[in-house]
């Protein structure tokens, strides 16, 4: 899974540097940081996918199995909600909320990956 974790922080970090460019030359939602929010749900869905299929074939959570799965439920809201926040709202806003919310999917990433492997807060 840290092939997984790594792939998802280059992602997310592509779609907030998109976000914040797209935010400072455009007054409107960009198709690009769209986009960008778009690849990050299709990796969160993947990623949960992969981690199913490593659970089933016998690899084990060293943390919480319901914390993990609690972050990625809740993390696959959050690209989803900026994205419609995006097509409602045609702000410069719209496009910093898509790169709030890449960022904030990094962090609830970085929190999988240590649940995942038992590493950080009381394990």
């Amino acid at each position: 899974m840290e092939l997984f974790f790594t792939i998802g922080a280059i992602l997310c970090g592509i779609a907030v540097v998109v976000g914040v460019i797209a935010a400072i030359i455009r007054t409107y939602p960009d198709d690009f940081a769209i986009i960008a929010m778009g690849i990050v749900e299709l990796y969160l869905v993947a990623y949960g996918i992969a981690a199913a299929v490593h659970l089933a074939n016998g690899e084990t959570i060293r943390g919480e199995i319901w914390e993990f799965w609690g972050y990625l439920l809740t993390a696959l809201f959050v690209p989803a909600i900026a994205f419609w926040w995006a097509i409602a709202d045609k702000s410069r806003a719209s496009n910093i909320i898509m790169a709030a919310a890449s960022a904030t999917v990094f962090v609830m990433l970085f929190r999988m990956n240590q649940i995942w492997y038992g590493i950080g807060f009381g394990q």
